[in-house]
């Protein structure tokens, strides 16, 4: 079928999100040990982790809102040991900035910038990076994040509301993204196109796939770029 638009997926499409994460959260750790120390005495990063997860169920806002469960989480540790709730505002910003700061797999911007050329880019994600902060912005016509929208990956209703902001048809968008489940199962049950970025040659032979038809699997977006050239 005819490919007008490719919808991106970011955190560990477009670069390694755990080294991000990891530096992001000892940033906001260290932050922490000097403005709020209470927190720090009680919690370690890890500590911090388990009690954010515990987090998740008690409002459904938490399943797509990441940052207002980073939030809530601050604002709870801290009130609970003393501190000023008010610091979880500062604290993020700590954490966001560190957040944004990735380092892009090398052929990310050369092969952005031949596809932007042949097709309508946007991003669906649902992390909360900020690509003006990462510099990513002027390649996606439209980006679209879970926090933001309200609903996440695999929701059909986040993949269909950029095939409607691109102006194009399900069937004529292709999305691209390393997670079988969130990714290529959740944007094909929505009508569009997958591939899977299958950056490490993760096996496909897994349990919780076995439902899950995997229509291509590309090793970067070079790959993706040439396949699209020999269709």
């Amino acid at each position: 079928m005819t490919i007008k638009a490719i919808l991106f997926d970011l955190d560990d499409t477009l670069w390694p999100v755990g080294p991000v994460i990891r530096h992001a959260e000892q940033t906001l750790h260290d932050w922490l040990a000097v403005h709020t120390p209470q927190v720090t005495e009680v919690y370690d990063i890890e500590a911090l982790r388990q009690r954010r997860q515990s987090l998740v169920a008690t409002d459904p806002r938490f399943s797509y809102d990441l940052w207002s469960l980073r939030h809530r989480l601050l604002q709870e540790v801290m009130a609970e040991q003393g501190a000023d709730p008010a610091h979880a505002d500062a604290a993020m910003q700590v954490f966001a900035h560190a957040r944004n700061q990735v380092s892009l797999y090398e052929d990310v911007i050369p092969a952005l910038q031949q596809l932007q050329a042949d097709f309508i880019t946007g991003s669906v994600s649902n992390g909360f990076a900020d690509l003006h902060s990462i510099g990513l912005a002027p390649y996606f016509r439209v980006s679209l994040a879970a926090h933001s929208f309200g609903c996440a990956k695999p929701d059909p209703r986040i993949f269909l509301a950029a095939c409607v902001a691109l102006q194009v048809a399900p069937h004529e968008t292709l999305y691209v993204g390393d997670d079988v489940l969130l990714d290529v199962h959740g944007a094909t049950q929505a009508g569009l196109q997958a591939v899977w970025m299958n950056r490490h040659g993760i096996s496909a032979d897994k349990p919780e796939w076995q439902h899950v038809t995997i229509p291509a699997q590309i090793r970067d977006l070079h790959d993706l770029r040439q396949r699209l050239t020999r269709v």
